[in-house]
Formats: structure tokens, C-alpha cells, sequence
């Protein structure tokens, strides 16, 4: 097993430094675990703008990675952290239909980046997973451009509200989900494009010991 400071988290980190202004995630598989919700909670105390981009329960093509994600929405939007899902994607209606707890291969996100402060952005094969993190063997670049990283907080902010649902907790605690349909918004209390069934089987993974798996 390789040593902590070999693992491509610790080059990042000691690469990229600490976020003063804004993070820009996008990320098809996102489990952040208790200690990636820390790191976010402070800092999101500190002032650090987050926002993240993954994949909505009808959209993955894994429903265990999604329950992984699932169960640490609340703390992260309790903390500020900006949370959308992509959309399912349109397809052709000769491409067969993949529903279920295996979710939609066809129509899943599959980008990997990040930008920090607006000023380097990070593009590879690494998704902010534990088997990512710490199983895989994974690789991208660090890229100093101001311009590209503006571009993705751009995108963030123009393109990914119409085109995702936004995550948002009610004052109860309770999740709901923001669609822009033009002008008008559609707001569903249950993950949108989604089966009772899917929900409860998602919820059952969530209980199981295999985050470190995901």
C-alpha cells in the first residue's frame, strides 16, 4: 500500500494549496466522507465558496456511489456548500432503457475537474471518492490559466443551474430540489425522475459499511 504522502490527494494538496476564494468541483462519482465534509464545512467557514457538480440518483450509473454521497447532503448544505445533480441526459429512442438501482449508464456524468480561486484548475481521472483517493491508480494535470478556470466558474454560474437540479435544505431540514424550467421553477420534495423503490434501495446501501469501497 502506498504511503499517505505518495497518494495523489497529498501531491494535490501540497500542489494546489489551501482555497481563499472559491471551489469549483465537478466530480460524476462524489463521496466525500465525515472527513472531506470537514475539510469543506471549514472551509466554507472560512469564507471559501464551494460549489459542486455530480450526478443525480436517476442519472448514475452506480447507485451504491450515490448512496455514499446521498446521506452527506445535509452537513454539506447546512454548511453553505452549493450542491447540483445532473440531469438525466436525453437519448435516442433506439437506446434501450437502463433504470433500476443501476441507474443510466447512457446519460451519467462523466467529467472530472476542479478549479480553486478562479486562477488553476485540476483535469484527470480522479473523482473526490475514497477508491479515488486512496484504491485507484489515477492521474491529471494542474494547469496555472486564469482563463480556463474562469470559464468553469462561469459555467457554474450560467449553465449548470439550467441544466441540473439544485440541491437545497428546507428550514425543517428537509431536502428539496430546484428545476428551471425558462422562467419558472419546479420545486420536488423526492429526488426528480426517480422510483419509491430506487429511493428505499439507495437508502438501504446508505446504511451499509462500504463507504470505503466507493
Amino acid at each position: 500500500m502506498a504511503s499517505p504522502d505518495a497518494l495523489l490527494t497529498y501531491t494535490l494538496k501540497e500542489i494546489i494549496g489551501d482555497p481563499a476564494i472559491e471551489v469549483d468541483l465537478v466530480s460524476p462519482y462524489f463521496v466525500p466522507t465525515a472527513a472531506g465534509v470537514a475539510s469543506f464545512t471549514a472551509l466554507a467557514r472560512e469564507g471559501v465558496k464551494i460549489n459542486v457538480l455530480t450526478n443525480s440518483l436517476e442519472a448514475t450509473d452506480v447507485a451504491a456511489v450515490h448512496a455514499g454521497y446521498a446521506k452527506w447532503r445535509e452537513p454539506l448544505l447546512a454548511a453553505g456548500v452549493a450542491l447540483y445533480e445532473t440531469k438525466r441526459l436525453w437519448r435516442s429512442p433506439r437506446q434501450p432503457e437502463r433504470g433500476g438501482l443501476a441507474g443510466s449508464f447512457d446519460a451519467s456524468l462523466h467529467a472530472k475537474t476542479f478549479s480553486v480561486d478562479r486562477s488553476r484548475i485540476f483535469v484527470g481521472s480522479f473523482n473526490f471518492d475514497p477508491r479515488s483517493a486512496k484504491l485507484n491508480t489515477e492521474m491529471g494535470f494542474v494547469i496555472e490559466s486564469p482563463k480556463l478556470a474562469k470559464q468553469i466558474a462561469t459555467t457554474f454560474h450560467h449553465i449548470v443551474p439550467v441544466n441540473a437540479y439544485e440541491v437545497r435544505l428546507s428550514e425543517n431540514g428537509k431536502l428539496y430540489w430546484i428545476e428551471q424550467h425558462g422562467e419558472k421553477q419546479v420545486r420536488p420534495d423526492t429526488e426528480p425522475g426517480t422510483s419509491f423503490w430506487q429511493r428505499l434501495g439507495v437508502w438501504i446501501l446508505s446504511v451499509l459499511p462500504i463507504e470505503w469501497m466507493l
